[in-house]
């Protein structure tokens, strides 16, 4: 917040004291309003909205705890200094128990003590400005909880239940299932005040990975031409979201543990250890307990990822929820595409039922995006689902040759990837699964 932005009001019933310090803050580059009564103060502060209210303790008519009182109904936001010739321990503790910021003795010793408090206090409110807008971006667009937990309460449960804790919480669930939404919503029910930071492991070559979570110093290799900050550092008292974890590299893996151990990691070229306060969440969809056996991920790492399991079905497995979950879907793509709201018909409920979901609830999100974008009538129509044998629902088909499209869809995938199949599924929104059987029906040749 620009120092021109932050608005103190100044009461105080001595007019030498309340002119030097208005004087002082105003010349600092605050916008200073004052008063010499509480009557006026409180006259001026619906109307000036003040961030700041510095008050004597001693006034006639009111003291300053009673105006601080009735200064906070009427500006809740403000915060509040109090100033007083009577240095008491009494004084201080009970202006300090109504919610007072910081406590001033008067005369001021030095006009710097007064300059430093308030510019304590707007960098404090200017932090809280700047994470409430960070979780109105990153949640304001999220779906409502009765949406991303339809079908699987038990895991509402679960995230309620450790949300305010500190522990580090292991997901498990296949692609697709929603395991990142509710990363979000278990960042956001802790309360913490740091951001919400996520990385998906899987997607960053393992020589960049190191320098993605930890950061680097300005030479510290070939191209590292100014310092940056790596996602821990920048998740400092918030949470890090480490997606596909069981890609990491073991030799990274050991660097992560330390950061569990300790709490401690070191930028790239750099001697000095950092702190970082961030609570972690880990996700994946393998089976780290065999990776472990097969000494592919670290067995100590997994003991100290594994406190707090929480595993999310797939879809297939919470189908008499999925109309609560394809109703919202088709809101918020149709928003998303500005194109008009269609619902789906209620035929479509056997054939969304019936179906397999290899790539779950991104698979669904996908497929009613198809939907919006061909469909001309009064309700959606369902372009393609097919049964888990691989037979296509005749009934929900569009004309035209899907297969044909679909098999050039992957193809594009695989030929983006350069052959990654798993890199190919997550640009699709299947499943690996689903993707290496549609290679073999398709007859793909790699």
């Amino acid at each position: 917040m620009e120092r021109a932005a932050f608005k103190i009001l100044i009461v105080d019933d001595e007019r030498s004291f309340l002119l030097l310090m208005s004087s002082i803050l105003a010349d600092a580059g605050y916008t200073v309003a004052s008063a010499s009564s509480p009557a006026d103060a409180l006259r001026n502060v619906e109307i000036f909205r003040p961030n700041l209210v510095i008050t004597d303790l001693k006034m006639p008519d009111m003291d300053g705890i009673g105006f601080m009182d009735r200064a906070r109904e009427l500006a809740p936001n403000a915060d509040f200094v109090i100033v007083t010739a009577f240095a008491t321990v009494d004084t201080a503790i009970a202006a300090l128990k109504k919610g007072a910021l910081e406590y001033i003795i008067k005369p001021l010793k030095d006009p710097e003590e007064l300059r430093i408090v308030v510019a304590k206090i707007a960098e404090r409110q200017s932090l809280i400005a700047e994470n409430s807008q960070l979780r109105s971006d990153l949640f304001g667009s999220i779906p409502p909880s009765d949406v991303i937990f339809a079908g699987i309460a038990p895991v509402l449960q679960n995230i309620k239940d450790v949300a305010p804790t500190d522990a580090t919480v292991m997901m498990y669930g296949e692609t697709g299932t929603g395991k990142s939404l509710i990363a979000k919503v278990l960042h956001h029910l802790s309360g913490r005040p740091g951001p919400f930071v996520e990385i998906n492991c899987a997607a960053i070559p393992e020589q960049l990975l190191e320098s993605e979570l930890f950061g680097f110093e300005k030479g510290a290799f070939t191209g590292a031409a100014q310092q940056k900050k790596g996602r821990f550092e920048i998740a400092h008292d918030g949470t890090i979201f480490l997606d596909e974890i069981a890609e990491m590299g073991l030799g990274l893996q050991a660097k992560l543990l330390k950061v569990l151990q300790d709490k401690t990691f070191e930028r790239l070229g750099s001697l000095s250890s950092l702190r970082s306060n961030a609570r972690i969440i880990a996700a994946t969809n393998r089976n780290i307990s065999e990776l472990t056996a097969d000494r592919k991920f670290r067995e100590d790492l997994f003991y100290r990822l594994n406190v707090f399991p929480i595993t999310i079905p797939p879809l297939r497995e919470r189908l008499g929820s999925i109309r609560t979950i394809a109703d919202y879907l088709v809101g918020a793509v149709s928003a998303r595409l500005g194109k008009p709201l269609r619902p789906l018909p209620k035929e479509a409920d056997e054939a969304l039922v019936r179906y397999d979901w290899p790539g779950n609830i991104r698979e669904l999100e996908n497929l009613i995006e198809r939907s919006i974008i061909i469909s001309r009538g009064p309700e959606l129509t369902i372009p393609h689902l097919a049964e888990p044998t691989g037979a296509v629902t005749a009934e929900y088909c569009v004309t035209g040759d899907i297969k044909s499209a679909e098999r050039i869809a992957i193809m594009n995938a695989l030929q983006q990837t350069g052959g990654n199949r798993r890199k190919a599924a997550e640009i699709l929104g299947i499943s690996l699964r689903s993707l290496q059987y549609k290679i073999k029906d398709y007859v793909i040749e790699l």
